[in-house]
């Protein structure tokens, strides 16, 4: 037996927020493994420093996919959890082979900023159907994926 779903959101509104969260999601697990693997596999010059930092990524993002997985089973609709869908759904690619330390910040730096389009570009939707949950979400992944960027795109620098 099913329950209607009464949350304020009407029915084809909370669809539309789920499926830009199903990207946001299926981008975050990617920017996860990619993350993960660079972790493994970075050396080098500055092993140490890119290890620990990979690190503290991709455990912040893998605590990300819960949450955003959780908002899309809120909305009523099921979250995607296997790589065929993902592969589908993410704006990120998969790197081939192991890149040089510099290069894995240059993938890095784009997998981020690409997550905070996919949440960028869901956020008029969330404001007209005025689901703030789903906004408080989107803000906090915009704000950690841009910073991110940031701090990535900072040992770029000379």
């Amino acid at each position: 037996m099913s329950i209607k779903i009464d949350i304020g959101i009407n029915e084809k509104d909370r669809k539309a927020i789920a499926k830009g969260l199903s990207e946001l999601l299926a981008d975050s697990y990617s920017l996860y493994l990619m993350t993960h693997n660079f972790h493994w596999n970075v050396k080098g010059p500055m092993f140490n420093t890119l290890h620990t930092m990979f690190m503290a990524q991709y455990t912040e993002q893998w605590a990300a996919l819960d949450l955003i997985a959780e908002r899309i089973r809120a909305l009523g609709e099921p979250a995607p959890g296997t790589y065929k869908e993902f592969s589908k759904l993410s704006t990120i690619k998969e790197v081939d082979g192991v890149p040089k330390a510099i290069d894995m910040v240059k993938h890095l730096v784009k997998a981020q900023e690409a997550a905070s389009r996919t949440a960028r570009k869901l956020f008029p939707l969330v404001e007209k159907a005025n689901d703030q949950p789903t906004a408080d979400l989107l803000t906090q992944r915009q704000d950690i994926h841009e910073k991110t960027a940031w701090m990535l795109r900072s040992l770029l620098e000379d």
